[in-house]
């Protein structure tokens, strides 16, 4: 902290839940110090902020945009602090907070976009069919997507989701797995179902699965079918080659919605120029009904330090 005039400010946490806010061991408020290098205090109904002006002004708008999340019930962490103070809008002031908010039945929980991206994103997928989501690891491409997936399904706007992921080998053979087709295809879908298994109780991702109201499922499965009253989700599709890509695409039926998720960047065909992301990129921008989104190290909602690695790799030189 600076020397010379220092200010205290307050900011009201009426009605947020206190822990939330505070973070596990004050975390949150520990971090909120650190960006800004204020004193964070709280006690009773507010947030006590303390140093030079400037600073402490500018740790008010975050400050506010904590407390926000917490009456929302959003939880958030030392992380997520960090991005708050990276997301303001014009003027200084903040951004948005609630622009993609999905409340998931059953789960007591609230899956909430945590970077205007996250949010534009959101939007996108309420707004058109088919929306293709670019970016790098980490960016909740695939994880909002179910989130929506599994939204529109409790809310009967859809009658099944399907998840696919194209089998193909990240650098790693995995012939040698023992078990059935299922067992050997498990490995490539378990992304899917980890983020499924956050977004329902076990209970009905059971019954679902076997009612076939969700159904995970290889690229290639998809193939001789139509996908009618589905939401329909293709993930890491940067490894779909151009003849899946255009076959997937050509699934869509009546009252359903696609999400295309992938990354340019880990492209695991033979040949980059096989890459069905890389020519949908190409040839159907523009065109009524289908909007693409892309990612950037700004909307990376894991550890802070997901985003300085993909950073460096953009910029090695080597690459």
């Amino acid at each position: 902290m600076t020397g010379g005039t220092l200010v205290t400010q307050k900011v009201s946490t009426e009605g947020a839940d206190l822990l939330t806010l505070a973070g596990v061991n004050d975390s949150n408020l520990v971090e909120l110090g650190r960006i800004f290098g204020v004193r964070v205090g709280m006690r009773g109904e507010s947030i006590t902020l303390a140093g030079d002006p400037a600073s402490v002004d500018k740790a008010m708008l975050t400050a506010q945009r904590m407390v926000e999340a917490a009456r929302q019930r959003a939880s958030f962490t030392a992380d997520d602090v960090l991005r708050m103070s990276e997301d303001t809008g014009a003027g200084g002031e903040p951004g948005p907070l609630d622009p993609g908010r999905i409340a998931l039945p059953g789960m007591k929980r609230v899956v909430q976009a945590k970077t205007p991206g996250q949010a534009e994103y959101l939007q996108k997928i309420a707004e058109h069919d088919i929306v293709v989501g670019i970016g790098p690891a980490g960016t909740g491409k695939t994880y909002l997507a179910v989130a929506a997936a599994v939204d529109a399904l409790m809310r009967k706007r859809v009658k099944r989701i399907v998840l696919a992921r194209p089998a193909v080998e990240a650098g790693e053979s995995l012939g040698f797995l023992p078990g059935d087709m299922q067992a050997k295809v498990d490995p490539y879908l378990r992304p899917l179902w980890d983020a499924l298994d956050e977004m329902m109780p076990p209970d009905r991702v059971i019954k679902a699965l076997e009612t076939r109201v969700i159904e995970i499922a290889p690229l290639a499965f998809m193939r001789g079918r139509t996908l009618g009253d589905a939401f329909v989700i293709l993930d890491e599709a940067q490894n779909a080659t151009n003849a899946q890509m255009k076959m997937f695409l050509t699934r869509l039926g009546v009252n359903s919605k696609i999400v295309i998720t992938g990354d340019k960047t880990q492209i695991d065909l033979p040949s980059r120029e096989q890459s069905g992301l890389m020519q949908v990129e190409r040839i159907l921008p523009g065109v009524e009904g289908i909007a693409f989104h892309y990612f950037s190290e700004a909307d990376v909602v894991r550890h802070r330090l997901v985003r300085d690695i993909i950073r460096c790799y953009a910029h090695d030189s080597g690459n």
